[in-house]
């Protein structure tokens, strides 16, 4: 083995005048076994025209090998080229043999070339197929055993790519059709689904790739249902698309995404309702470095807008998607003209300011704070931001006389038991409200639960904990939520936008609720490990339940009442829910605005509960700043309570 490596590390020309010393000694091994198979007996020594005639031909047959490139041909990715430069150099040798033995009236028979031929096939083409069988046998780079679920062309493209590699060794294939289970495809056999869990344990199977780039997600999903209680770790394969367009490598594996254990496909987005509001009007997104804002962006300017505004409170948000979406706009010959503004929705003048300069036709804000326990600590924050950043948002759009209004909301809004869910159903209202107010801008909402690979999902942090050997963790066993992909869920807010009238609410389908529990449970099992718990100590991981957060629900809701209709989109409903004239608004605003001013957090809950928003939190007072001002009141008073007695 040691010896295999030592020659395998040589450099290139010293590797390549070993093959042709190599081939110079199979030529004249070829040419006097082939002598000797068709005289029988002869006298190499004292025949000196034989010898005259290889010498002559030796060096003409090396020099047409190097000319075919059989040299340059790597012997562990020798293809067919190489098989034909050998074949096609043995028939020249022959010819040569043939010739130089008629030049020298050297008397060999005409069918020795034919010998030597098929000789030279033999040990030139023969010692190369066995070298490469050699150098790929997974022994010589301790290989990992892999299986292969789909042995269609991606599964038998992705079995070559891995004999040439040094990592993985694929030993089987699985496929569900019947037609090509029992076949061997590429020297691997391929087996029914029912026979996993046996060649799993017989094969010592490590990982499970999984080689399913064009199948749905809901036929994903149903493979890994199958295969998830096996405890071997499954990757997937990147999408045929990726490959072809180079952004990816058929080997490059990655862990199996939680859109295929959900198992729902995106509809495909309607093109009229893409470009309504977008195609070559002025468009803005507020947040536009956030994980909604920014995938807005992405989808926006493969619309071709005239212009996209990028406004931001982050420097380093605005920074990253800003470069993004020029890469993406000089690599695809767009015109569209970004504009990264900084700026805060709560600062009335500069938002209004900039709308007006670029002649904003269409806004989709989705600046806020979202995050539960964090807006639950920092509640004036959350209150300033989330409501009145959306008021002066709104306002400006209708002193702008922007034409469409589009409102990021959220499933927490619904009965809402925390101040992040209370302040964007408020948000919800003004925007209801204002709409009654005027004609200029048409405002709308939508509203939609947890995206994957958002900034406060739990799919990272599983995958993080996972890696680092556990516990993963979780409020709470019953936890369910609904979750969507960021590219469809903002897909979806475009096209709810064109739909509005003027202070619709629309409500995205997001498919069956999710219990976090379970998912954290799958994403274990696919990565190669098993839950740890009392009924399995020999476990791998433990799931840990911390408790609920401040202002965490169990379940969420998209819906307040049951008066919901379809639209012209299947994945967008309409709801029809109450509401506040601006008149009766207007009031609570302006005592919730003098609350946050004193930050009167007492006032600021009162005011939350008496708004119809149907707020029911789950906790007090949770704002860390107030807490710290209750502890050092509290300890004064009991310092003056002290000094009294004394």
């Amino acid at each position: 083995m040691s010896f295999i490596q030592s020659v395998l590390s040589l450099p290139r020309p010293y590797k390549r005048a070993i093959s042709l010393l190599v081939d110079s000694v199979f030529l004249f091994c070829a040419f006097w076994l082939a002598l000797l198979m068709r005289l029988e007996s002869f006298s190499p020594l004292s025949d000196q025209s034989y010898w005259l005639v290889f010498a002559c031909s030796l060096p003409l047959s090396i020099l047409f090998f190097i000319r075919l490139g059989l040299y340059r041909a790597v012997l562990r990715y020798m293809n067919m080229q190489a098989i034909w430069a050998v074949a096609l150099g043995s028939v020249f040798a022959a010819i040569v043999v043939m010739g130089f033995s008629f030049i020298f009236h050297a008397g060999i028979p005409r069918t020795v070339p034919f010998i030597f031929m098929s000789l030279c096939l033999i040990f030139i083409g023969g010692s190369r197929i066995g070298v490469r069988a050699i150098i790929s046998h997974p022994r010589w780079h301790k290989k990992m055993s892999v299986l292969i679920y789909g042995a269609g062309s991606a599964g038998r493209q992705l079995s070559t790519a891995l004999s040439q590699g040094p990592e993985y060794h694929a030993v089987a294939f699985v496929d569900d059709n019947k037609a090509l289970q029992g076949q061997v495809i590429h020297g691997i056999r391929v087996y029914s689904p029912e026979e996993i869990e046996n060649i799993v344990t017989n094969k010592n199977i490590k990982k499970i790739l999984l080689a399913m780039p064009s199948a749905s997600r809901e036929r994903r999903k149903e493979v890994l249902t199958k295969i998830d209680f096996l405890g071997v770790q499954v990757l997937t394969i990147p999408g045929m698309a990726d490959v072809v367009e180079g952004k990816a490598k058929l080997e490059e594996f990655k862990d199996v995404g939680v859109e295929d254990l959900l198992g729902r496909d995106p509809v495909e987005p309607k093109p009229e309702l893409m470009n309504a509001n977008v195609a070559g009007k002025v468009v803005m997104v507020t947040g536009a470095g956030g994980s909604i804002g920014s995938e807005l962006c992405r989808q926006i300017i493969r619309l071709k807008p005239a212009k996209l505004v990028l406004f931001e409170s982050s420097e380093f948000g605005l920074y990253t998607i800003d470069k993004e979406l020029n890469e993406y706009k000089l690599a695809h010959d767009l015109t569209v003209e970004i504009l990264p503004i900084m700026g805060s929705v709560q600062r009335v003048n500069r938002i209004e300011t900039v709308m007006k300069s670029f002649a904003v036709q269409t806004v989709y804000h989705a600046a806020a704070y979202k995050h539960v326990p964090l807006v639950e600590h920092n509640v004036v924050e959350g209150v300033r931001n989330n409501i009145f950043g959306t008021y002066h948002a709104a306002r400006a759009a209708i002193n702008a006389k922007v034409e469409t209004f589009v409102l990021i909301s959220t499933d927490k809004a619904v009965r809402p038991t925390n101040i992040m869910g209370t302040t964007k159903r408020v948000a919800e209202l003004v925007l209801q409200a204002l709409s009654k107010t005027q004609n200029t801008t048409r405002f709308c909402m939508v509203r939609f639960g947890n995206v994957l690979g958002s900034s406060g999902s739990v799919v990272p942090l599983f995958r993080k904990q996972i890696k680092s050997g556990g516990p993963v963790t979780l409020t709470h066993p019953d936890i369910t939520r609904y979750f969507m992909t960021i590219p469809e869920a903002s897909q979806l807010v475009i096209q709810a936008g064109a739909m509005g009238t003027g202070g619709d609410v629309f409500v995205l389908d997001m498919g069956e609720p999710v219990k976090i529990y379970d998912l954290a449970c799958k994403i274990i099992h696919l990565s190669g490990f098993s839950v740890k718990s009392d009924n399995k100590p020999n476990g791998d991981i433990v799931i840990k339940c911390t408790g609920l957060r401040p202002g965490e629900k169990l379940y969420e809701e998209l819906l307040i009442g049951d008066n919901v209709s379809g639209t012209t989109h299947e994945r967008i409903m309409s709801a029809q829910e109450a509401m506040l004239d601006w008149h009766d608004l207007e009031p609570l605003l302006n005592k919730l605005d003098d609350a946050c001013h004193e930050f009167d957090h007492e006032l600021i809950r009162e005011i939350l509960l008496k708004a119809p928003t149907g707020f029911n939190p789950t906790d007090g007072i949770c704002d860390l700043v107030w807490l710290q001002k209750e502890k050092g009141s509290a300890k004064t008073a009991e310092i003056i309570k002290l000094k009294k007695a004394t």
